[in-house]
């Protein structure tokens, strides 16, 4: 069996040693070091051979680090560069993670810090397309995960997929009221409906030539299903309040998080749209089927929030990352993303996230269904915060409730036998944790 090569890391100083600490974190990551004593060095190495990732040590005579950057970047412009800079703050670090650098490391960052940090920078490269590699697959780039169960999906989309296609206009068909969501699919003319002052191109007419994205298609109701109906079939629509028919040759594909049958079966959703949707059916895999993916999306989540929010890259310890891949996240990618930003934002200025930055409830048993009249409640040896955890009982209760009632608030307190007002005080005194509320209240609006 062929061994994989171990990922090589250029280390940039301005001395002719490699330090100990370089030392410790390559062996904690188990990458291969080769050192450059000096910028002009790393230029050279990084202009004819292939690195993973470079580490730039700082203060270093004669540079400052953006210049150092500048020609870093432009001898390896793929290569993500680290910048260790023991005297930078935090204005430093985010001026230059938007010049380019992948991370900052400051006073104090030791093996496992910088080992994370090489480690995640790695994990980006390989994610990330070289120059002109992969050039028909640009939507390769934005699927995060290589696990087996993902990689099928991929197969698939490769297979079904149109080089034709390149642009891809999205709507999602729960986040509009009927009317307006007809106008932004199909347009409309002046006059068509109160507050309509102008004339409107709708996305589908936008999209002519290319690929738009019906998201949540479950969710549209039946009167909109038929005149989408009419557009897979006939190429043609008109605009809210026209008589004018207008052709178009739109690639459509929908998600939906329901079982579209079962709509059938319940008279919500047509049967004749749902036969024309489901031509190639493409089953996207849990999170908690695909575990192997999740250390590939915390990362990526990281990447995304700490670059919205303007600071330093954050690194997350490999505990923190086992941790992460053994939930089973009941909310999908959604929870996850929504675990790594509030981890971030409790973290205050600390680099590194830990699993305490991650409370997933670990000490609620799931409910089963052979458990679906009980619920157990597991007391690890080290304790448990006996306020938070009747909370997360509480709003799982709550939780079923709704979404069983399909987000009907008077018929989930009648379910659980408390007045509507009881009920509206027990979700205002779960608003301690708002970014959590606010996903499972958006959850409650719109799944089934």
């Amino acid at each position: 069996m062929d061994r994989i090569a171990p990922a090589r890391v250029l280390w940039i100083t301005a001395e002719d040693h490699l330090p100990e600490h370089a030392l410790a974190a390559a062996a904690l990551g188990g990458f291969a070091l080769q050192h450059a004593p000096g910028l002009p060095e790393a230029v050279e190495y990084l202009k004819r051979s292939r690195m993973d990732a470079a580490v730039a040590c700082f203060p270093m005579p004669e540079w400052t680090p953006g210049e150092a950057l500048e020609e870093l970047q432009q001898a390896g412009s793929s290569v993500p560069l680290i910048l260790w800079d023991t005297q930078a703050g935090l204005a430093d670090a985010v001026r230059l993670i938007k010049l380019g650098a992948f991370d900052l490391l400051g006073d104090g960052a030791g093996p496992e810090e910088i080992s994370n940090a090489v480690e995640t920078a790695i994990d980006d490269r390989r994610n990330r397309p070289e120059a002109g590699e992969n050039e028909d697959e640009p939507w390769r780039r934005k699927l995060v995960g290589s696990s087996g169960p993902f990689q099928d999906v991929v197969q698939m989309v490769r297979l079904v997929g149109s080089r034709r296609c390149t642009v891809l206009m999205s709507v999602s068909c729960s986040a509009l009221p009927e009317n307006l969501l007809e106008a932004e699919l199909f347009g409309h003319v002046r006059g068509a409906f109160t507050g309509a002052i102008n004339h409107r191109v709708g996305r589908f007419e936008q999209a002519n030539g290319s690929t738009i994205f019906l998201d949540e298609i479950g969710d549209m109701p039946l009167e909109l299903q038929a005149k989408l109906l009419r557009v897979l079939q006939e190429r043609e629509f008109q605009r809210l309040g026209s008589s004018e028919t207008i052709k178009v040759d739109v690639r459509v594909i929908a998600a939906t998080n329901v079982d579209l049958l079962e709509r059938v079966r319940e008279g919500t959703f047509r049967e004749d749209l749902y036969y024309r949707l489901n031509v190639v059916p493409m089953h996207m895999p849990a999170l908690r089927e695909r575990g192997g993916d999740v250390a590939a999306l915390a990362q990526h989540f990281i990447r995304k929030i700490c670059n919205l929010e303007g600071i330093p890259l954050k690194q997350i310890s490999r505990e923190a990352l086992e941790r992460l891949s053994s939930h089973s996240w009941p909310g999908n990618v959604r929870q996850l993303e929504n675990a790594i930003e509030r981890a971030i934002v409790l973290s205050g200025e600390r680099s590194m996230l830990y699993p305490a930055d991650f409370p997933l409830g670990g000490g609620i048993a799931r409910r089963t269904p052979e458990s679906a009249k009980a619920l157990f409640v597991h007391v690890p040896d080290d304790g448990l915060d006996f306020d938070q955890t009747v909370g997360q009982i509480a709003r799982s209760i709550i939780e079923q409730a709704l979404r069983k009632t399909k987000g009907n608030k008077k018929m989930a307190a009648d379910m659980l036998r408390l007045k509507r007002t009881t009920l509206a005080a027990k979700l205002r005194s779960l608003e301690t944790d708002s970014a959590d509320l606010t996903l499972v209240e958006s959850d409650f609006l719109h799944s089934a």
